[in-house]
């Protein structure tokens, strides 16, 4: 089976600083991975570097390409969320749908009002009107129309009450289920336990580990991993 992202020896320097320092990642299709870590670690840098946002030095593949000389072709079949606070506040969620059809060739707009259909999200609402849960189902609706084969998250759980927490969980394993790889970046062990096949940990820029849920949850390694947080 061929990786979907494969990285050796990843890194970014800033002057003599080591944002991210020698990674080693892989990434089937249908694997979920958390990338964990406190904040500095290294965790925004080593995505922006998947999707070619960033130079970097090392070996990197994001669906068999390199993203430095790439990134539109695997932009093509990546997609991603930042921050949920990036569609502006005026915005219809129908207009949203309106204009994620008209700009992408892969989006398939009955997917995604199916997904909606399920929430509470309203079609006529505006952004301004729906709380972050609602917009994160929102972002995550359109992403799951697009025919992606891998989805970049980068704290997609902040600040989500534990109802939309669950919600999140099941749409993004549904996503796995069709063969998709999604990469979430994550304060957030709970959730990455529960929808992770695998969790590394880093800390100044190292990937210092890497478990497997069912690992992580045993105590001890637990423990190691909150030690692994502390400033």
């Amino acid at each position: 089976m061929s990786s979907v992202l494969h990285a050796t020896a990843l890194s970014k320097h800033y002057g003599k600083q080591a944002a991210v320092d020698r990674v080693n990642l892989e990434i089937q299709p249908g694997r979920i991975v958390g990338l964990m870590g406190p904040n500095g670690a290294g965790k925004t840098t080593a995505l922006k570097a998947i999707l070619g946002l960033t130079d970097f030095d090392g070996d990197l593949r994001v669906l068999g390409r390199d993203p430095r000389r790439e990134r539109d072709r695997i932009m093509e079949e990546v997609c991603f969320i930042a921050d949920v606070a990036v569609l502006p506040k005026w915005l219809k969620v129908r207009q949203a749908l309106d204009y994620v059809q008209g700009v992408h060739p892969r989006f398939d707009r009955a997917r995604a009002e199916a997904v909606l259909a399920k929430s509470d999200v309203r079609m006529t609402a505006k952004v301004g009107e729906l709380s972050k849960g609602m917009v994160t189902q929102l972002h995550l609706a359109l992403v799951m129309a697009i025919d992606a084969r891998l989805l970049v998250l980068d704290e997609p759980t902040s600040g989500l009450d534990p109802k939309a927490s669950n919600e999140f969980s099941e749409l993004i394993l549904g996503i796995a289920r069709e063969g998709a790889a999604i990469l979430m970046a994550t304060h957030d062990l709970y959730r990455a336990k529960e929808t992770g096949t695998r969790i590394g940990i880093m800390r100044e820029g190292v990937l210092r580990a890497q478990y497997t849920a069912a690992e992580l949850s045993h105590t001890a390694l637990e423990q190691a991993y909150l030690e692994q947080m502390q400033d």
